[in-house]
């Protein structure tokens, strides 16, 4: 006897349903996906509020304009308009509460028109309140990323997120920066509450994907930097740990370029000599700042911060040097080019007695062997005109076309233009760009009107090399054909094919681009280990190329 109550449900009477019960819809479970192959789905919008939504709706009643009241109403008046401005909005329904929303962003319109006039004094009062009204509506819990994978977020080309309630919040910013302005702001009395949980609130919304906002943030800040100077060890510490996570850490904040334009102008301010806590947060903290991917997207300001501090004490020229070196890159090439900048604007301010300095600088080797009187300065530079990325070659070719660097080389050529003289002599020979040959040409050019003498013979040695290496290679083959004699008097040899190694010296070939030959020309011998404008030889391709009258080389090379 089946179990009562089992299979039998009651119907909305409360009698028992004869009916069988009707059968369940079978469970379906989606497909799986693999971790790898979930798609990131972009927002269509680019606007994002970093506020959640709030459940509590607020009305504003519109209060009697400000600008027309009486002297003696106006501070009560002003308090009022202050304390409804504390009230916040949903902007992500664009909707709702619009009567509200046009009496906020009014009643902050007349805040900073009274701040702005200044016909009337600050009233004691008025400082908690306008501390209060801005800490409501800013300090809040910035919103993730609408990306979360930042490798594909390319600050050049992408468009950043921005915030919704913009349209407040700016204003916002305009009345406390006007607040701070006024003549007779007294920092006595700010002072309790613009403490240090203020300025720690403050820097974590230099995180916000909103470049207005960033903008407004570094104004602020700056201004607070200025006023309170109790407070400006305390800031310049959590900057500190800022870059420290950046750097070490995450590798991602999007702030690091405001706050370098910040630290720009606080260096700027800094007296001589400089405190050792200074020099620590240049080499602990600057120089390493170089290493990060996203460095393109500041620096400008970190360089010039650095330029600051090398103006501030020359001496610190040596040390800066060695540190860009240990964080140059070695294959990436838009990298490389704003290292090369950077270090220009270093030589730029460079003192003569600290160049005499710097170009004696060692370099260590990875098997912790030191190559002595290793000019590391030239020897960089010389790796740099040897690249086959035109860009760096040609940024690296425009260091002799600053006069003073020239001047430089002027004092001391029979040091410094051997150093550098090989590189562009191999480059002249070797680059696969002609623009970048002619720019090596007028190179030369100014090099034998700093001292002709030691141009000659450095060209002298670069050719004496260059035969020494053809006599080499001559030799090699000569050996070669002996090895392959004595190969062929051995019996063996009847059934083993015998091939001679093919080799291609980019150095003394004469063809810049390579040794790509036309059909039904002899064929050159080919590279094993080939550059990567270089072709390899197929004689199908070769004939498809030369019947092709549009890609023929020979009408190239005519024009």
């Amino acid at each position: 006897m089946p179990k009562k109550g089992l299979g039998i449900r009651k119907s909305i009477h409360g009698k028992k349903s004869k009916s069988s019960p009707a059968p369940a819809p079978p469970v379906t479970f989606p497909p799986k996906i693999s971790a790898d192959r979930i798609p990131i789905v972009k927002k269509d919008g680019r606007q994002n509020s970093s506020r959640f939504r709030s459940t509590n709706k607020t009305e504003l009643t519109k209060l009697p304009p400000l600008m027309s009241a009486n002297q003696k109403d106006r501070p009560g008046l002003f308090v009022q308009k202050v304390r409804q401005c504390c009230a916040v909005f949903d902007f992500t329904e664009s909707l709702s509460d619009l009567k509200s929303k046009e009496i906020k962003r009014s009643a902050l319109n007349e805040l900073f028109e009274f701040l702005k006039d200044g016909s009337q004094p600050l009233q004691p009062d008025f400082y908690e309140e306008i501390v209060n009204m801005f800490s409501m509506n800013l300090f809040r819990t910035l919103s993730p990323p609408a990306d979360p994978n930042a490798a594909l977020f390319d600050p050049e080309e992408d468009e950043p997120t921005l915030e919704a309630a913009w349209p407040h919040l700016e204003l916002v910013y305009g009345v406390f920066l006007r607040f701070i302005e006024t003549r007779d702001f007294e920092v006595t009395l700010a002072k309790p509450l613009i403490n240090q949980k203020f300025i720690f609130n403050l820097l974590s919304l230099f995180d916000s994907e909103d470049p207005r906002e960033r903008d407004c943030l570094k104004t602020t800040l700056h201004r607070i930097y200025g006023k309170f100077l109790s407070l400006r060890p305390y800031i310049r510490r959590n900057i500190y740990n800022i870059f420290h996570q950046f750097i070490y850490e995450t590798e991602h904040h999007n702030g690091i370029p405001e706050l370098l334009e910040i630290f720009g102008s606080i260096i700027n301010g800094f007296a001589t000599p400089l405190k050792p806590e200074h020099t620590r947060f240049l080499m602990k903290l600057l120089i390493p700042l170089h290493k990060p991917k996203s460095m393109s997207a500041y620096h400008p300001q970190l360089s010039y911060c650095i330029v600051q501090f090398l103006e501030k004490d020359p001496k610190l020229t040596e040390p800066v040097i060695n540190g860009l070196f240990r964080f140059w890159p070695n294959l990436n090439s838009p990298k490389e080019v704003l290292m090369l900048n950077e270090l220009e604007e270093i030589l730029d301010v460079i003192e003569p007695d600290q160049f005499s300095i710097v170009q004696l600088l060692t370099m260590n080797l990875c098997c912790n062997q030191t190559v002595p009187h290793q000019k590391r300065l030239f020897k960089q530079l010389s790796n740099c005109l040897t690249s086959f990325h035109f860009q760096v070659a040609e940024r690296a070719i425009y260091f002799f076309n600053n006069e003073y660097l020239i001047s430089l080389i002027a004092e001391n050529p029979k040091e410094l233009i051997p150093l550098v003289f090989p590189a562009l002599y191999q480059s002249s020979q070797t680059h696969w760009n002609r623009a970048i040959n002619n720019l090596v040409f007028n190179t030369f050019h100014i090099l034998m009107q700093i001292d002709n003498d030691v141009y000659q013979q450095c060209h002298e040695q670069q050719k004496e090399l260059q035969n020494k290496r053809t006599e080499e290679r001559k030799k090699q083959q000569s050996n070669w054909e002996t090895l392959e004699a004595k190969a062929r008097a051995n019996p063996i040899s009847n059934f083993v094919e015998l091939k001679k190694p093919q080799s291609y010296d980019a150095a003394d070939s004469k063809d810049v681009h390579g040794p790509v030959r036309m059909a039904g020309e002899p064929p050159s011998m080919q590279s094993g280990m080939r550059r990567k404008s270089v072709l390899p030889y197929h004689e199908a391709t070769l004939q498809a190329l030369s019947s092709y009258t549009g890609h023929s080389l020979d009408s190239t090379a005519s024009k």
